[in-house]
């Protein structure tokens, strides 16, 4: 194989001919085009048009040229002969190589083959490429170089290309489906003074010229309870999120949620919400409420089952809401046999080992876990006749946890108590204080509310039969890299 370095000095050569010639090797503007998918999908004999995009293949036989045309939506095979174009013309298709950008004009034809072409007449170039695409095309083998390359992965892996057009479609259905409902889409600050509405370690900054400390948001929840204490009655952000902790198969330091407030509803509203514009979400998008993911069957169908996590936790750990943080570790390590850390005692970090545990209980089909302890939940309204459980619901799909919600709690008396309790059983942060102008603003009078938050990145690997969030974020977060690897070029691998 010949190295990457004279790969490159090749195509720069070609490149200067290009400029020696006159041609302009990054055009301007190239009006008039069609789809590929467009001119296939309405393709007849003789009728004239003109296509632009990236060369895949470039075959030659004798005064013809075989070139495969790729664009967003598909490929087109181009015959170029030296008959039908100027000589100059053809020898410049001789300058052209695999991953280089082109617009094209001519007639439809159908080969001898019964190939569906394009009878070239004209050619310019739009972008000469420097680096050739991988050999034998099959996608990057390199994980880690498929993330950070994202742009080499989409060239030719359509897979990888529709995965982010169906998220962008799931996106846009979303906004749909609540615009219908007259929810209003809002905007809440990304950058705060203080990390709120949620629990995670927050990346933190400094604004020079009010010479403060801000964060960026963990969550958009308190901003967005503001706003219907301003009268806004069903509001909705998909937003952008940011917590400063460690990354895996689910968790992505940058991630993407849907937040739904509705005025006068509960908990229960918001569970049919989530259950309504999910299933709907998913037969627009999979034709059918069955999706496949990862070898197994997930059927969205509703009603989706639920579940009380106080009983789950009550049978197999026997640990009540009310138990001392020192009782739910020992009922948790008798019936666990395991002698997990906890860093700091406290009721929340209990619970996390038991949630993990649930873990392993985890099914592919919707569920709904309700009654939830009140001490996990200080933003959530409490059970009329248990105040130790909460008006809560998280909704888990294949073992993932999808969508949280609540009753949201309107009492500012109760909720300066719940929020200074909850300070002291912090385990992940230790860097949060009230928000003492959301709690003016309950003073204020907050009607009674459903919220609902769906992460939109698990939703999306779920209808992509993804894996990893890493494979629905276009550009996730990647440690710093050494040396690029340049797979199927002859560079070495990546050091990491």
């Amino acid at each position: 194989m010949e190295p990457v370095d004279d790969l490159k000095a090749s195509r720069l050569v070609k490149l200067q001919h290009l400029r020696q010639k006159g041609i302009q090797p990054y055009g301007q503007k190239f009006p008039g085009i069609e789809a590929v998918a467009h001119v296939l999908a309405n393709f007849q004999e003789g009728r004239q048009v003109t296509v632009a995009g990236r060369i895949m293949a470039n075959r030659k036989h004798g005064k013809v040229y075989f070139l495969d045309l790729m664009d967003q939506t598909g490929r087109l095979q181009l015959f170029i002969k030296a008959d039908n174009i100027t000589p100059e013309l053809f020898e410049l298709i001789g300058d052209l190589d695999i991953g280089d950008i082109i617009g094209a004009k001519g007639e439809l034809f159908i080969t001898k083959t019964g190939q569906q072409s394009l009878r070239v007449s004209d050619v310019t170039i739009l972008s000469k490429s420097l680096l050739s695409l991988p050999e034998k095309w099959h996608g990057l083998k390199d994980v880690e170089i498929r993330y950070r390359q994202r742009y080499v992965d989409m060239i030719s892996n359509s897979a990888v290309r529709d995965v982010f057009i169906k998220r962008s479609r799931i996106v846009t259905m979303i906004r749909n489906f609540l615009d219908q409902r007259n929810f209003l889409e809002v905007e809440t600050p990304m950058l705060q003074p203080m990390a709120g509405g949620a629990r995670g370690r927050p990346f933190k900054s400094k604004h020079n010229a009010y010479d403060m400390d801000v964060f960026l948001r963990i969550a958009p929840e308190l901003y967005l309870k503001r706003l219907l204490v301003g009268g806004l009655e069903r509001v909705y952000e998909i937003n952008r999120n940011f917590r400063n902790e460690g990354i895996s198969t689910r968790h992505n330091p940058e991630f993407t949620m849907l937040e739904v407030y509705q005025s006068y509803g509960d908990v229960e509203d918001m569970m049919n919400l989530t259950e309504e514009m999910i299933s709907s979400i998913v037969k627009e998008v999979n034709g059918s409420t069955i999706v496949q993911y990862q070898g197994k069957e997930i059927d969205f169908t509703t009603p989706w089952e639920r579940r009380s996590f106080a009983k789950v936790v009550k049978d197999k750990f026997d640990i009540n809401p009310d138990d001392s943080a020192e009782i739910m570790l020992q009922k948790a390590r008798a019936k666990r046999h395991t002698h997990a850390k906890v860093d700091k005692l406290t009721r929340s970090a209990v619970m996390k080992i038991v949630e993990e545990a649930l873990d392993e209980d985890a099914t592919m089909n919707p569920v709904f876990f309700v009654d939830y302890f009140t001490f996990l939940c200080p933003l959530a309204k409490t059970v009329a006749d248990n105040p130790w459980l909460s008006q809560r619901f998280e909704v888990f799909i294949a073992g993932m946890e999808i969508g949280n919600a609540y009753s949201e709690l309107n009492d500012p008396l109760e909720q300066r108590q719940r929020l200074t309790e909850d300070l002291d059983d912090d385990v992940e942060t230790g860097t949060r204080e009230v928000d003492e102008d959301f709690l003016c603003a309950l003073e204020h009078g907050m009607p009674p509310a459903g919220g609902l938050g769906i992460g939109i990145d698990r939703l999306v690997m779920l209808l992509t039969d993804s894996p990893s969030i890493r494979d629905v974020i276009l550009f996730p977060l990647l440690k710093p890299h050494i040396e690029m690897k340049d797979e199927g070029r002859g560079a070495k691998d990546e050091k990491r």
